[in-house]
């Protein structure tokens, strides 16, 4: 066969097309092939997660009584109706104040707190770090309902002090987000050198004012990170906050909502669900945008703090 009728017979196979069973093979096997089925799959799994935002955030804003038909759009159930409405409700309106309350006491002890435990658990090199460690991170194991019927029984049987309320509460919750801040700082300061320090100290400074003016700026970041979360995590916290509620002027607004829903509700608790969902929403954003402006010139300020001592 000579080479022209070899290189004719092997365009006449490139021309027949493979079977459809090879082209799949080759498709499945090739590592550089666009990725459609995980998109579809992501996509798909997005929009059956935030479709029933959507469902909730629509019925907050039906002009009727209805949970299951629209009747019309508008404000009533947010600021129209004068008794029942988000906003004029007096019993949604102390709970949405009482949900604010929580969230920025809590905000303001946790993270002081997280931020120091973080920086002494981080240069514990003695006996019993390691179970100090465990302890930290406990409260993301165990499920939160135990850590919530833990603390009622602490607080009713142990520290009678604390009456069922507002300081039960924030008790309760600073507990248990005081380890969100301990672990976003921790992996902060992963990054950071410990020379920073030494050369502060090597260039006179005591070692107080070391962490004052050399380590903290480094950990603003962190820091601000751990104050959104935080906050957004005790803004809608149900299961600790309910278990420690006194009277009804303590339960906050995620509270409100179960137990308004278990009546016949109407979309006023639509529209505090979808209060909580902007507010937590609103609250990452800031804290996302803070957090990008505070890593702007991260390097540059990290080079320029020991000038500063």
């Amino acid at each position: 066969m000579t080479e022209t009728t070899v290189a004719e017979q092997k365009r006449v196979e490139a021309a027949v097309p493979a079977p459809r069973a090879g082209r799949l093979r080759r498709w499945w096997s090739n590592p550089w092939r666009k990725p459609r089925f995980l998109k579809a799959l992501t996509w798909g799994y997005l929009a059956w997660s935030i479709l029933p935002l959507f469902v909730a955030i629509l019925i907050s804003f039906n002009e009727g009584r209805s949970n299951s038909s629209i009747q019309g759009l508008g404000l009533n159930w947010w600021w129209g109706d004068p008794s029942s409405s988000l906003f004029r409700d007096p019993e949604l309106h102390v709970a949405i104040f009482q949900s604010l309350r929580l969230s920025i006491a809590t905000m303001l002890i946790a993270v002081p707190l997280g931020v120091a435990f973080a920086i002494g658990l981080d240069r514990w090199r003695g006996r019993g770090s390691g179970t100090a460690n465990f302890v930290m991170l406990l409260s993301f194991v165990l499920p939160e309902i135990v850590l919530g019927v833990a603390m009622f029984l602490v607080v009713v049987n142990v520290l009678e002090f604390l009456n069922l309320g507002t300081v039960a509460q924030i008790v309760g919750l600073v507990t248990y987000q005081l380890s969100y801040p301990v672990i976003i700082v921790r992996a902060r300061l992963l990054s950071i050198d410990k020379e920073y320090e030494e050369a502060a100290m090597d260039l006179g400074a005591p070692p107080r004012h070391a962490v004052r003016r050399v380590l903290l700026p480094m950990l603003y970041p962190a820091i601000l990170a751990s104050f959104t979360v935080v906050f957004a995590d005790s803004l809608d916290d149900f299961v600790t906050v309910r278990y420690l509620s006194g009277p009804a002027s303590s339960e906050p607004l995620s509270v409100k909502i179960y137990n308004f829903s278990r009546g016949s509700p109407t979309p006023a608790i639509n529209a505090a669900a979808t209060f909580l969902l902007f507010a937590t929403t609103l609250v990452v954003i800031v804290g996302y945008l803070a957090y990008r402006y505070s890593t702007r010139g991260q390097h540059r300020d990290e080079l320029t703090a020991l000038g500063q001592v």
